[in-house]
């Protein structure tokens, strides 16, 4: 049974970081690269999707003490743990979609986003990236680690098994429910160009996990 995002990392809140750190091919590095990508300027205003507990913002957080973060993540319990870990940073955190938080325009010099965004379709994605353009200083840009289907058929294959579990279970496609449709890599540098971004370059990859960085 598919179960619902929020309720899926409350119930693995207290084994996830170990979880992330351990299990995930690549995260003792991935982590400490993505925070190193993010700006140095003394409270630059990031933008960071999917916060979670926050193993990316603990590695920024020590190159940049002063940074001010807008954290946006479904689950109360994952936001409480980064609360806890980091009491007296500049964190405005909060608890629902983001895609369907309103962002400012022009206020972001960057958003990051980890492991988080390998749920959903080009399609929802293309709408989130548009409103991201947007939200972005004029020298801004979205960092974004995340894990990738190996092939245009693996594509294609995740999201119909996923479509018909929902059927299934009869859920809805504006719910949220924990399951991996990644899109090959191509595919994401694809739907981040035409969200407007005139530059998409990879940095980095551990196996299936590829560091991307999309600018103005």
């Amino acid at each position: 049974m598919l179960e619902k995002m929020d309720a899926f990392f409350e119930k693995r809140i207290a084994d996830y970081d170990e979880h992330m750190m351990t299990e995930i091919e690549g995260a003792d590095e991935f982590y400490k690269f993505t925070a190193s990508q993010l700006p140095k300027e003394a409270e630059a205003k990031i933008l960071d999707l999917g916060c979670g507990t926050g193993l990316e913002l603990e590695e920024y957080f020590s190159l940049n003490p002063s940074a001010c973060i807008t954290g946006i993540d479904l689950s109360e319990a994952m936001l409480n743990a980064l609360k806890a870990k980091l009491p007296d940073k500049n964190l405005n955190l909060i608890c629902r979609s983001y895609f369907d938080v309103e962002l400012e325009a022009d206020y972001y010099n960057a958003v990051v986003s980890v492991e988080s965004l390998h749920h959903f379709t080009a399609q929802r994605k293309l709408s989130l990236y548009k409103k991201l353009f947007r939200s972005l200083k004029p020298n801004g840009y979205f960092v974004l680690t995340d894990y990738f289907a190996e092939s245009k058929e693996l594509e294609k294959l995740y999201f119909e098994l996923f479509e018909k579990l929902k059927q299934e279970q009869g859920i809805a496609d504006n719910e949220f429910y924990h399951y991996d449709t990644p899109l090959t890599v191509e595919h994401e540098i694809a739907v981040l160009k035409e969200a407007g971004f005139s530059s998409v370059e990879i940095l980095k990859r551990w196996e299936a996990t590829y560091t991307i960085i999309a600018k103005l």
